[in-house]
């Protein structure tokens, strides 16, 4: 009698996926219980972080019918790569025989066709307001400074062994844009995608406590007390001119940045042109809410134990502190530098850190530490300026990258 329970018992749990579990899912199982911490308990940029984690947790248990696991021809497995009814979407140049896409297959195309990405800055142009760039140009300067984070962690990361491709997709983390990060490496790194986007976006989580210490280091409190002038009006017709001259002007210096300069200057464009207020409302709230969720599960299952548990990882978020921490420092010392030259308007070097984009969270940083050197301080407009900028920027980097890295 205890002899067949136990063969039952036995069979059951053959039937179960208990039997599955590797170490590799148990150390993930506490990376994602991280993640969902400092989403839900420490609310660090919970709309991103929470779907990541979810998405890793299932890429970390035996699941069936999320990401498939097929035979090609050669008799070798792949995994996660789609083709419906043998024809070939994207499998590096192999044939499959017989496929039967899981759920996430199909879903992280959005990744692997570059849609999600510019869909995420559509919506994040229809949320902007480019105004404050536009009444002070000079911040433009701010934006640009901050990208020395990732030119300069670019050139590290090559040296440290990576392969330039690899070494693009690291630095770029050091923008602060999830959205660009990802895009960058599924087109160039596609197998750092999980620790590169999480990566990105823990930092732009964490910008309130990473930043202020930098700053303060970098300021005096006399400076951090600057007030600038009231920025000026901003008229309707340079605020409809704007997106469009920027969109012009930077695909043709930079046509590999198209994708996600023309969504984000159209998201831009339906906000300000004043007729299109379904579409600008659509675009900041269903669909950016819908892609987000969608991108962040996608992110999340390329994190499996086998690939993401690396020393390669650990040097991947390393070298993105890197990043950050001299992009927050490169625009706060061209502020200083700017302040510099005779006859111009003192510029608050505070706003210059909001140049590595993360909108509008650094802009923020930049206004709560004014006002602990002068309660009376407002820079959070005037921070926008270099935000905007750090966003333009990292997507210019971004098709700089794309043209000129073989991929």
């Amino acid at each position: 009698m205890l002899l067949d329970i136990l063969r039952d018992f036995s069979a059951f749990f053959e039937l179960t996926a208990f039997r599955l579990v590797t170490w590799q899912m148990a150390v993930m199982w506490a990376v994602c219980g991280l993640l969902f911490y400092l989403a839900v308990a420490r609310r660090f940029e919970p709309l991103l972080l929470v779907p990541i984690a979810f998405g890793a947790l299932l890429a970390n248990l035996p699941t069936e019918g999320l990401i498939t696991s097929r035979i090609l021809a050669d008799g070798l497995a792949e995994t996660g790569v789609l083709t419906v009814h043998g024809t070939l979407l994207d499998t590096g140049g192999f044939r499959v025989d017989h496929i039967a896409g899981g759920l996430y297959d199909f879903i992280s195309q959005g990744i692997k066709l570059e849609i999600f990405p510019p869909l995420i800055f559509l919506g994040v142009g229809a949320l902007t307001d480019f105004g404050p760039l536009i009444a002070n140009p000079r911040t433009l300067l701010l934006g640009a400074a901050a990208q020395f984070g990732v030119l300069a962690t670019f050139i590290g990361a090559n040296a440290l062994g990576f392969t330039s491709q690899q070494a693009a997709s690291v630095s770029i983390i050091g923008g602060a844009d999830g959205p660009t990060a990802i895009f960058v490496s599924a087109k160039l790194a596609p197998e750092l995608l999980g620790a590169v986007a999480v990566a990105a976006y823990s930092y732009m989580a964490l910008v309130p406590l990473i930043q202020p210490p930098i700053m303060r280091v970098l300021t005096t409190r006399k400076e951090r007390a600057i007030r600038m002038d009231s920025l000026r009006r901003v008229s309707r017709t340079e605020k409809l001119v704007f997106p469009l001259l920027v969109t012009v002007v930077t695909i043709l210096l930079v046509p590999a940045a198209s994708p996600l300069i023309g969504m984000l200057m159209l998201g831009n464009f339906l906000r300000e042109c004043g007729v299109t207020e379904r579409l600008s409302k659509s675009a900041q709230n269903e669909i950016i809410n819908v892609v987000t969720i969608l991108l962040g599960t996608s992110v999340g299952m390329t994190m499996s134990g086998e690939t993401f548990l690396r020393a390669q990882t650990l040097m991947i978020v390393g070298l993105g502190a890197l990043a950050f921490v001299l992009g927050t420092a490169g625009g706060v010392l061209a502020a200083k530098l700017i302040n510099t030259v005779p006859g111009l308007p003192r510029i608050n070097p505070l706003i210059g850190s909001a140049g590595v984009s993360a909108v509008p969270m650094a802009a923020r940083v930049s206004q709560v530490e004014g006002q602990r050197a002068d309660p009376g301080n407002h820079l959070l407009m005037h921070a926008m300026g270099p935000n905007v900028a750090g966003v333009i920027g990292t997507a210019v980097i971004a098709g700089y990258y794309l043209a000129t890295l073989p991929r």
